[in-house]
């Protein structure tokens, strides 16, 4: 199915996408995990990646920052071939990439303060601008207040917001989230989505988001963060954000690339049943 446009620049150009995936196959132990994958980000654009668990999702992420290289096919970020570079380039580019890990993965032996500013700390920025930019991190976030507290003062969803603190304080132009809301509830699960649906708007940050949970990907294709209220709410009647759009993983393949309307209106049989 078709996917969303590429944006025009002033110029009348397309812009190019931020992601590529050129029929992209890799697997493990001699099992084919992911076979001839092959989708783009579009600049300013959110693709949320939907799929049964144990499908590969969280192996597209590592794929598209350079953790792992695919068997065959190639993928660009930022327009470099990242599928071919070397270590010591590919890390130079991740500066470029804010990830959210699952579960938030944070230091339990360094406190909010440097578990956010851990990036910062490798590039050797000045301690003084450190601070400076993890507390407009955590301020984003909501969680100023806890800079100096260590990841086992905090509850499930405060982790989960430092980890998207960390993401966010390089000013990333592509965000990767590996299943933010897993294993919290649902209403922690929404102040998550809300963060998330701000960093689209206000700052309109690419980004490749792993979910399982379709209510929380069907919230952020109908909703918008308004910044007058500081809030997130609902779009109007029957419309969907046109930035997000999702993407669909089963048996190892991408059954679905396509706009929110196109999915819900889908006859594929595991679409239908998948949403259902």
């Amino acid at each position: 199915m078709a996917g969303t446009a590429a944006p025009i620049d002033v110029n009348g150009h397309q812009e190019e996408p931020v992601v590529i995936f050129e029929h992209v196959s890799i697997g493990f132990d001699r099992k084919q995990v992911l076979e001839d994958i092959s989708f783009k980000v579009r600049r300013g654009e959110t693709r949320i990646l939907l799929g049964p668990a144990g499908v590969g999702k969280s192996v597209l992420l590592k794929l598209a920052n350079g953790l792992l290289k695919p068997d065959s096919g190639r993928i660009f970020v930022f327009g470099q071939e990242v599928s071919a570079m070397r270590e010591e380039d590919l890390f130079a580019l991740r500066g470029s990439i804010g990830t959210v890990f699952q579960e938030g993965a944070l230091f339990d032996s360094l406190n909010v303060r440097d578990n956010v500013g851990f990036r910062l700390e490798e590039e050797h920025v000045a301690e003084d601008e450190i601070t400076k930019r993890v507390t407009e991190a955590l301020r984003f976030v909501e969680l100023e207040q806890a800079i100096y507290k260590f990841p086992s003062e905090l509850s499930g969803g405060m982790r989960r917001r430092v980890a998207i603190a960390r993401a966010i304080v390089t000013n990333p132009d592509l965000l990767l989230y590996d299943s933010p809301t897993g294993g919290l509830d649902p209403i922690t699960s929404t102040t998550i989505i809300e963060l998330v649906v701000k960093q689209r708007d206000v700052y309109q940050t690419s980004s490749l988001l792993v979910t399982h949970r379709l209510q929380d990907a069907f919230m952020m294709a109908t909703h918008r963060f308004n910044r007058e209220t500081n809030q997130m709410e609902p779009l109007p009647e029957d419309r969907i954000n046109a930035n997000t759009s999702f993407l669909m993983l089963h048996d190892r393949k991408l059954v679905f690339d396509g706009t929110t309307h196109d999915l819900v209106h889908s006859s594929d049989p595991f679409i239908r049943g998948y949403i259902a």
